[in-house]
């Protein structure tokens, strides 16, 4: 039972769910960004001399990615539906489910990183398609999913599809699973390093792990996202760091080979 269950089918929650939390989880990050100065991976000047593109044009490649994304969804849903004559699917158990949500969790992290490293190896596809994401150098919530329509049909809708598939979830636990790889995704994104953060305490890919890749000496490091660093870790591209406070107020993920 779901709070949502006898108003909207799971299918439209597992389209639409995503994009509403998105835009509520970044947009409380965005609004909240002045008072956050002093938990500020980067100062705000640094954001405005750095970043190549403006917040409205940002927003409009999110819409976009978006908007393919929801297209995506829906007619995956409706390709995999098992649903039975009187509308209902059945759900498999709790246990079940946290388990299929593990191996999505898995599934996504292996794609996105291999696609993602392959976008900074081929000079092709970095100068024309993955180097959108890296005009901002300083990242920000509402940027997290500000890409290339190409690199966001590759990288994250057919991530997010094949994790979908491989897991073998219902429509139902795509809800959870794709709301929290929204939030952990704009969360890593931020730019802000806040005391308590539950994603800092339950993962090493975080935060300041992100911003490594997204400086100009990291850029070859760090690939992994959104959820483990195992492929860093086992193939090589793990870059290690030490969060420094600056004098000024805020942090700095400052590597240590430096």
């Amino acid at each position: 039972m779901v709070f949502w269950e006898g108003y909207v089918s799971d299918e439209a929650m597992g389209t639409f769910a995503p994009i509403v939390v998105y835009w509520l989880y970044a947009g409380f990050y965005q609004m909240l960004l002045p008072v956050f100065d002093n938990y500020r991976l980067h100062t705000k000047q640094e954001e405005d001399d750095k970043n190549s593109v403006s917040l409205a044009v940002v927003v409009k490649g999110v819409l976009l990615q978006q908007l393919v994304q929801a297209t995506v969804a829906q007619g995956l849903f409706l390709l995999t539906s098992n649903a039975d004559a009187s509308g209902i699917t059945s759900q498999p158990s709790i246990p079940v489910q946290l388990v299929q949500i593990v191996i999505a969790m898995f599934v996504m992290d292996t794609w996105q990183y291999f696609v993602h490293r392959y976008m900074h190896q081929n000079k092709y596809l970095y100068r024309h398609v993955h180097s959108q994401h890296h005009r901002l150098v300083v990242p920000y919530a509402i940027g997290a999913l500000y890409n290339h329509p190409l690199e966001g049909l590759l990288l994250d809708t057919f991530g997010g599809a094949i994790s979908f598939l491989l897991s073998g979830m219902t429509a139902r636990t795509a809800v959870i699973f794709f709301c929290f790889a929204v939030i952990k995704t704009i969360d890593d994104h931020c730019g802000l390093w806040l005391p308590g953060n539950i994603f800092h305490l339950f993962f090493q890919n975080n935060t300041a792990y992100h911003d490594v890749h997204h400086q100009l000496h990291g850029t070859k490091y760090n690939y992994s996202q959104p959820f483990f660093s195992i492929w860093d870790k086992l193939l090589g591209t793990h870059m290690p760091y030490n969060l420094v406070k600056r004098p000024e107020g805020g942090f700095e993920a400052r590597l240590k080979k430096d």
